[in-house]
């Protein structure tokens, strides 16, 4: 038996038209679901080809050229040759090392360094939180070569920060460490480091105020009201709650001076010469196409290793 249908009370207006299913929507025809559906995939198709012009297509064409061998009078043909990753190894084993190395001083310094100015520009900066913004960004209205450059003119022998450091007797302590020596800091290893970290510590800063910005202020409140000290706050509420900021910054940071050259180009010597360099040279000087895309493919196994064990061992996914 059906139930004997209720009319509706009067004066209410008719229920809607409930959506077919061949139509999707009640004022829609039969091909607007499909339409709908394929919207994504047409915004997401320029940057894909745009990803497989210049990424993909380049990164096959140096997977190839690493495994050549030739001249550049004979031509490059591909033979194979695997023996270019051992030899790049064998003979720039210790560029790599000085590369990771500098990279990762430079990722600490710019931690420690930029940690407390993102967090007084979050929680403490007040009107002035804008210019302080926009301090840390105005590096790159002018160019990264522009920069390094006068870092060689601040280092320069005789200038007022090598006076300053030699009146100090630091450049004594940091020559004893292997960082310095006769005096003097360009063409040193703590150049190339000054250097690396001044031009890569937006790339800190920046994601750490992203994160420490985010982080709810009544937290703290609680914590304070829980007769937490400052120092606990810190350690239980803040800094957990930053670490999205801290693995994006220590990314940002450590990938791009990995393969830096123009710093240790212009702020350092031949003894320190970074992987970088060493590609450089063997594409633009040897001209040894297939040893230099051998070089490049193994730094950037290094990193990719490195960045994911890094970021298990971190416990987060979330970069900003």
């Amino acid at each position: 038996m059906t139930a004997p249908s209720v009319p509706a009370p009067a004066g209410t207006a008719p229920p809607p038209d409930r959506p077919s299913p061949e139509t999707g929507s009640s004022g829609g025809g039969p091909g607007t679901r499909p339409r709908k559906r394929l919207t994504p995939y047409w915004l997401l198709l320029p940057a894909g080809l745009w990803l497989a012009v210049f990424f993909v297509a380049p990164f096959f064409y140096q997977a190839s050229t690493s495994v050549q061998s030739g001249s550049l009078e004979e031509g490059f043909r591909v033979t194979w040759a695997f023996s270019n990753y051992s030899d790049a190894l064998a003979t720039y084993g210790p560029h790599f090392l000085r590369s990771f190395l500098y990279a990762s001083i430079a990722t600490l310094l710019c931690l420690l360094i930029g940690y407390p100015l993102a967090y007084t520009i979050a929680f403490r900066a007040g009107r002035w939180r804008s210019l302080l913004l926009v301090m840390v960004i105005a590096p790159f209205f002018t160019s990264f070569l522009i920069r390094t450059l006068a870092w060689k003119t601040i280092l320069s022998d005789g200038g007022p920060v090598v006076g300053v450091l030699e009146s100090l007797h630091v450049l004594d302590a940091t020559a004893l460490l292997g960082l310095t020596g006769d005096d003097r800091l360009l063409a040193t290893p703590l150049a190339v480091v000054c250097g690396l970290t001044y031009n890569f510590l937006p790339f800190m800063i920046l994601p750490l105020y992203s994160s420490l910005e985010r982080i709810d202020l009544s937290l703290h409140e609680a914590a304070r009201d829980l007769y937490a000290e400052p120092a606990t706050v810190f350690r239980k509420v803040t800094f957990p709650l930053s670490l999205p900021g801290v693995v994006a910054g220590t990314l940002l940071t450590f990938i791009p001076a990995s393969g830096d050259y123009i710093n240790a180009q212009l702020l350092g010597s031949p003894n320190t010469q970074m992987v970088g360099n060493a590609i450089q040279k063997q594409f633009l000087n040897v001209l040894d196409y297939p040893a230099a895309a051998a070089m490049s493919f193994i730094l950037m196994a290094i990193i990719l290793v490195v960045v994911t064990l890094y970021m298990r061992r971190a416990g987060t996914e979330e970069l900003v």
